[in-house]
């Protein structure tokens, strides 16, 4: 029971400053959503409908960045410090490539929006201009991952909080300017909100490359001093590991935003109530996110001593702290949901809408918890592509298929609208969970000396 103990400790050490890091990033959403809501019901759909096109793209391109956290850890934890450099070096191309990628597929997204059936043009035209400002923050987003990534992977979580939080503060004076027409500014509501970000993105990019050029335990690293030529041979081994993680993130958040776009045609208070709901429930997700993240360091911390069964003792211990987080996460939603839905706007027909769908946000931060932090335990092992699996199967053949035949469709029950979805987000992610736990369970019954073997590839 005591390694138990000291694991979570560990655990925590390494989660708490990645809950507030993760948190503040995803907080500075929450605050586009409600100051853009402070304009118009109009302005703050525009925002949500513009959020669920922008985060499947740019966490696609993090996802392909993530691999480079368990690599950096198996690196600190064998020993191989001066290998680090490269990694990091090589990911800043890979970020580069992706920018590009993002950048191109946000520019052309009013060949989507435009001709979404019975979407209102003036939220229409909203959602493309505020793409198209967000999208020149999509280098400095990306960079900032790689350089986070490493630090995250020789376990230093408390830079990226540090610079998080004041990315969040720094992003709330700018809204305001932006949004309102403040000095000098011409007024750009919704639009405001995706200037705002970009330049935040950029800032938390300038203030992490001063962090690693500066703190001393990234001094024997210094992979932002020297110039390095794209490497194919590493390129592919990142892409290789990353691919499978950068697909599952974009089955999940695109279940979340093709959902966003079922539901536009209903009405701007479907869209708002679901919108606000799956705001609510994005910030509450930072919890087993960011112990995702600290399994995954510490199983490939574990592995690169080779200490498999404490790589295993890693692995459950973060699944019973989540599982402990989520508990008390859904029966928060569930006595404050009323209070939640006012915070993002006060009309009694969203607010409605809002608190009954976060009654099913609240069902489902079990299953949640279970898969987020089984995709990083799995990480940590670098089996990546059972995650692409797993995501694909659970959110695309299952959630989403089930959730349309409720929502829209009168097959099985009338038509259930936005809570149909969400029904099949719940059945969805608990499928993921059962999936991700059953792959764990195989992986750690593997000889050792093939599981270290996987590892070191």
């Amino acid at each position: 029971m005591q390694k138990y103990i000291n694991e979570a400790r560990s655990l925590l050490a390494l989660a708490i400053p990645v809950i507030i890091a993760q948190f503040s990033q995803t907080a500075i959403g929450v605050v586009d959503t409600i100051m853009a809501g402070g304009v118009s019901p109009t302005d703050m759909a525009a925002v949500a409908v513009g959020t669920s096109i922008w985060l499947p793209t740019i966490l696609f391109g993090q996802g392909l960045l993530m691999a480079l956290t368990p690599i950096v850890a198996q690196l600190n934890g064998s020993g191989h410090r001066s290998n680090i450099a490269h990694q990091v070096r090589q990911s800043f191309w890979l970020a580069s490539a992706i920018s590009l990628l993002v950048m191109t597929v946000l520019y052309n997204s009013h060949l989507i929006i435009e001709h979404m059936q019975g979407i209102d043009p003036k939220l229409a035209d909203i959602t493309i201009r505020y793409l198209q400002a967000i999208m020149w923050g999509a280098p400095g987003y990306l960079f900032f991952q790689v350089f986070r990534s490493q630090c995250d992977g020789l376990s230093k979580t408390k830079p990226s909080m540090v610079i998080g939080f004041i990315a969040l503060l720094v992003n709330i004076p700018i809204n305001y300017v932006l949004i309102h027409g403040k000095l000098g500014f011409p007024a750009m509501g919704g639009v405001g909100c995706g200037v705002a970000a970009a330049l935040v993105y950029w800032l938390m990019f300038c203030c992490i490359k001063i962090y690693v050029g500066s703190a001393a335990s990234q001094k024997d690293i210094n992979a932002h001093k020297k110039f390095e030529m794209p490497y194919w041979p590493t390129l592919k081994r990142l892409t290789g590991l990353g691919l499978p993680v950068a697909l599952a993130l974009f089955f999940e958040v695109t279940l979340f935003a093709v959902v966003a776009l079922l539901v536009s045609p209903l009405g701007v208070v479907s869209v708002a109530g679901h919108q606000i709901a799956l705001s609510f429930s994005s910030l509450v997700f930072v919890l087993p996110l960011a112990l995702g993240v600290a399994a995954s360091i510490r199983v490939g911390f574990k592995l690169g001593q080779n200490k498999v069964d404490e790589a295993r003792v890693a692995s459950y211990t973060s699944l019973i702290l989540g599982l402990s987080m989520a508990s008390m996460t859904a029966i928060f939603t569930v006595v404050f949901r009323h209070q939640i839905a006012l915070m993002y706007n006060d009309s009694p027909a969203v607010v409605m809408m809002a608190t009954h769908l976060m009654l099913l946000a609240a069902i489902y931060q079990c299953s949640d918890s279970i898969q987020v932090i089984g995709s990083g335990i799995l990480r940590g092992y670098k089996d990546t592509r059972s995650i692409f699996f797993i995501t694909f199967t659970a959110y695309w053949l299952i959630g989403l298929p089930i959730g349309y035949v409720l929502g829209l469709t009168d097959i099985v029950v009338p038509r259930m609208g936005p809570a149909g979805f969400w029904i099949g987000f719940i059945i969805g992610l608990t499928a993921s969970a059962a999936m991700m736990i059953a792959r764990m369970r195989w992986l750690q019954k593997q000889p050792i000396a093939l599981i270290l073997q996987r590892v070191s590839r």
